[in-house]
């Protein structure tokens, strides 16, 4: 029992527990609605984009780094969203064209000049004991934002991940839901960088979200499930890799992976299995031009 409790002792460790839990539950709660909507893809793709965007930003300013990046990755959603919906490259062409460019300049720029800031493998797996007070504050004010858009967009967010066409025709704006919705990814993903890592940050974007659909129909409820599992990730994966001597991005991965393996035997994938609509979509009021936008 004292064994299991050591960790607690150190205060760099309590950090990383809250950290990595906050990260869990901003990645789990956002990430319901890149599932809904059918965007996995982009979590993954925007990921490697601001690590381009982070390795230039160590170039010119290397004090202001994740803001340099945090601007790319904003510019590159909005791209992606611009390119998709005005030409004729549909939205995983763009995703692969623009981010997989944005990564292979990041990791030219860092053999080429190397850098200032974090090292090229902190930028890639992530380093939650490192993590600096100024970067916590980062966190803990992009999850209020979050919070904060979900709240005050709700209807209009939900009404236009599963029905667009109709959300429009109702006079919901729904590129500027999109566009508003993209940016508030690309900032949580760029918060929770130094805690994952740009190869992992994905998965926890994915994960918790594909476990609370197995396990309600009810949007209310995923929201609930998404973030819970993913504060029950970050909180054992960091607690186990104290024991363990890997990453903790890896296992806050690894014990996420775990739940839904459980949650799949257990369920048989039927959420997976039925159609996007949820009890809450049948649920929610009608959306006037006035209330929607």
């Amino acid at each position: 029992m004292e064994s299991l409790l050591e960790p607690l002792t150190y205060a760099f460790f309590v950090k990383g527990l809250f950290v990595a839990s906050l990260a869990g539950a901003l990645l789990g709660f956002i990430g319901v609605f890149i599932v809904l909507r059918g965007m996995s893809y982009i979590g993954h793709g925007l990921s490697h984009s601001i690590f381009g965007g982070f390795a230039a930003a160590q170039l010119f300013a290397a004090q202001f780094y994740l803001i340099g990046a945090g601007l790319w990755g904003i510019a590159s959603a909005l791209a992606i969203t611009t390119v998709a919906k005005r030409g004729r490259v549909g939205a995983d062409a763009a995703i692969g064209v623009i981010t997989t460019a944005s990564f292979a300049l990041g990791v030219a720029l860092f053999a080429k000049f190397g850098t200032s800031g974090p090292s090229f493998e902190n930028a890639l797996f992530g380093s939650i004991l490192g993590i600096t007070t100024e970067q916590i504050i980062g966190l803990i004010a992009v999850s209020i934002l979050t919070a904060a858009f979900v709240f005050l967009r709700y209807r209009a967010l939900l009404f236009t991940t599963f029905d667009p066409d109709v959300a429009d025709v109702s006079g919901v704006r729904v590129g500027r839901i999109e566009a508003m919705l993209m940016i508030v990814l690309s900032l949580a993903i760029l918060a929770t960088l130094t805690v994952i890592g740009v190869t992992l940050v994905a998965a926890m974007l994915v994960i918790p979200a594909v476990v609370a659909r197995m396990l309600t129909d009810s949007f209310g409820r995923m929201l609930a499930i998404s973030t819970i599992v993913g504060v029950f990730s970050g909180f054992v994966g960091m607690y186990a890799s104290y024991f363990a001597g890997v990453p903790s991005g890896t296992m806050i991965v690894l014990v996420g992976a775990a739940v839904f393996v459980i949650v799949l035997a257990f369920t048989g994938g039927r959420g997976l299995r039925r159609s996007a609509g949820l009890d809450s979509h049948a649920d929610a009021p009608l959306l006037t031009p006035a209330g929607a936008t």
